[in-house]
């Protein structure tokens, strides 16, 4: 990490989004005190820099779970009590297992568990400490698909019904998006963007966190006629297209489709202008019975208001 610094609320949810190697889980194990720092980790204004893990407040979740293979789910929840007073001890434990849907698992060894079954158990132990903070390290990938944006709705629900401050660590897009109240783009052991979940997925800072980011379309700024040195993106989904002539938008543009790809509910369009290629999504639904074959004319354009500058 090189000269990492950030601030999270009280209450929010705080995503750290960034590619495998970044440094996004050393970030939350410096915070949970399992690595020496050169500088401050700071709490309500207190230094805890050099607190041992079990006096910081904070619960992990690590990617794999590292539940105890020895122990029953039940003993797995309840371990913060082994080495700390729990308040109202009892009534948590309780809580969490209805609410997480753990009574039939309590007398299980953790061998034969699913991973959605180990996730929420691990999420109860960590709970059952009574943290100030949770710390997520990639807690969704080790989720069949099928149920992904049903577990994003829990996590939410976990960190409202628990009044948590959480900080959770990924490297997809998606579940920064529905998860975050903030989020911090991590490249190369440094932070390139903070910012709230829609400013940053949508005004990227950089090409560099644009290009991270999947951005598409990234064109020099004098293709739509302005004088800056500035690069621009454009959403695929943003551009309108059109065989009959030039759409009535801020820009347009004459090109050649080079090539239609059919997804389930849309079209992927690549479309050469000048020395520049296009990338468009276009919906089904909206363009019913439309063919459109390499080499054809097209036009296609877009508004000012949905210009990206990078």
């Amino acid at each position: 990490l090189q000269d990492i610094s950030f601030d999270v609320g009280e209450g929010e949810y705080f995503v750290i989004l960034g590619h495998s190697g970044a440094g996004k889980t050393v970030i939350l194990e410096s915070i949970a005190g399992l690595h020496s720092v050169g500088g401050k980790i700071l709490y309500n204004h207190e230094d805890i820099t050099c607190k041992v893990p079990e006096e910081r407040s904070v619960g992990f979740v690590y990617q794999d779970f590292a539940l105890f293979p020895n122990l029953t789910v039940r003993e797995n929840i309840r371990f913060a009590g082994r080495y700390k007073h729990i308040e109202d001890a009892e009534a948590l434990f309780e809580d969490l297992i209805e609410f997480l849907g753990l009574e039939k698992l309590l007398d299980r060894r953790i061998d034969n568990l699913s991973g959605g079954e180990k996730q929420r158990i691990a999420i109860a132990r960590a709970i059952f400490a009574r943290p100030k903070i949770l710390l997520l390290d990639e807690p969704l990938s080790a989720i069949d698909p099928t149920f992904r944006n049903a577990i994003m709705k829990f996590l939410k629900d976990i960190h409202r019904r628990y009044g948590l401050t959480t900080l959770h660590v990924t490297h997809n897009f998606r579940e920064a998006s529905y998860l975050a109240d903030r989020i911090a783009i991590v490249m190369d052991g440094k932070i390139q963007q903070v910012g709230s979940a829609n400013e940053v997925l949508s005004h990227p800072s950089s090409l560099k966190v644009a290009e991270f980011l999947g951005f598409k379309n990234i064109f020099p700024s004098s293709l739509i006629n302005d004088d800056s040195t500035k690069l621009f993106s454009i959403d695929p989904n943003d551009i309108l297209v059109s065989k009959e002539g030039p759409v009535a938008c801020d820009y347009h543009f004459e090109g050649v489709l080079d090539e239609c790809m059919g997804i389930v509910d849309h079209f992927k369009l690549f479309i050469t202008v000048g020395e520049n290629q296009f990338f468009v999504k276009m919906l089904k639904r909206e363009h019913e019975g439309c063919s459109i074959n390499r080499g054809e004319t097209i036009y296609i354009g877009f508004n000012r208001k949905d210009v990206c500058y990078l």
